[in-house]
């Protein structure tokens, strides 16, 4: 059965919108309750730090806060920038979120990209990649309860025990788009946390299954694809109405850097959006009815040749917050149960 979860929650601010940052995350975790009220199998948060509008810091911490509101739902990581976190505290804070849903995390990880960040937080962004190679034999270490010894190129580490310790071990998935990635995912990790378009999605399939089967590995690989996604009655309203979070969320991204050394004051507006520019988003994300979105989710699977779990990308911090309820609403009555059912 595919399941079917909504993120990628920031508690974001947007330019002109008078909600503050303790009422995002208030949001958010109504957000969560309502999803896991509804059915969704899964809501996911996403990190970065030093941005003006807020975006989220600290995944885990949220995420607890989700657990002690939901019952059932699992709650993911999408993705923690791991490099940029001490291994043992990872292990410890993770350890403890997922005591505290009751053995409901996802724990989803990548290397980030963002200079400034890696700077200011003491990490080397040259060695990113060894150091999630080490962190992913750091914390299934960490997580048995036993002393945990390790010399390695990044991270040292004498002989000490991670306490308190989760009750099973604590799903790891990967996000990212290079081929390490997909390496590092099939032979460390138990999934991979995808964007890509159809085409690439098979390459990435044949990437994993290449390195599974290089290295004689046979325990079950999740995958997770997720897009951004708005569901409505009609796809060219649906379209006018979304255009502008959509194209707010991505030109965030362009801004970060400056965002973090920018003094305190009103958010910036993005740049207008002209055509050209239009097209690319509109083609990237998904906009229509439930028919619609369920048939294309399915038509991606087909394309790529694979099964995953679906992630619909339609946390938008501009949207007002009974819009965004609607929006869970629609994916878990709408869109989920086309996606659950038979093909």
């Amino acid at each position: 059965m595919t399941k079917v979860g909504f993120g990628l929650v920031s508690c974001q601010r947007h330019p002109g919108d008078r909600r503050g940052w303790a009422d995002r995350y208030r949001e958010a975790l109504e957000l969560a309750e309502y999803a896991d009220r509804l059915g969704l199998d899964s809501i996911w948060t996403t990190e970065h730090h030093f941005v003006d509008d807020g975006y989220m810091p600290s995944q885990l911490v949220t995420l607890a806060a989700m657990a002690a509101r939901t019952s059932r739902i699992e709650v993911a990581t999408g993705v923690l920038l791991a490099p940029l976190h001490d291994p043992l505290r990872l292990a410890e804070d993770a350890a403890t979120a997922d005591l505290l849903s009751g053995g409901r995390l996802v724990l989803g990880l990548g290397l980030g990209w963002s200079e400034i960040e890696y700077r200011a937080l003491g990490a080397d962004m040259r060695r990113r990649g060894r150091a999630m190679d080490e962190i992913l034999t750091i914390l299934p270490a960490a997580w048995s309860g036993r002393p945990v010894q390790h010399d390695g190129a990044v991270y040292h580490i004498p002989g000490v025990a991670v306490r308190p310790t989760p009750d099973r071990r604590i799903p790891i998935v990967i996000g990212g788009g290079a081929e390490p990635a997909l390496r590092r995912a099939a032979a460390l990790a138990d999934g991979f946390f995808s964007n890509a378009p159809p085409d690439r999605l098979a390459e990435q399939a044949a990437i994993v299954a290449d390195e599974r089967e290089r290295a004689g590995i046979t325990r079950p690989f999740t995958w997770i694809w997720y897009s951004m996604l708005y569901v409505t009655d009609d796809p060219e309203r649906g379209w006018a109405e979304i255009r502008d979070h959509v194209h707010a969320t991505r030109w965030k991204y362009r801004d970060m850097v400056a965002s973090a050394v920018r003094e305190p004051g009103p958010l910036p507006e993005p740049p207008p959006l002209d055509e050209a520019a239009e097209r690319e988003l509109r083609a990237a994300t998904l906009v229509g009815t439930p028919e619609q979105i369920a048939a294309e989710v399915r038509r991606v699977a087909a394309d790529a040749g694979i099964e995953f779990d679906f992630v619909a990308r339609s946390y938008y911090p501009g949207l007002g917050f009974e819009q965004q309820a609607e929006q869970v609403r629609l994916l878990a009555e709408g869109v989920a149960p086309l996606l659950r059912g038979p093909g």
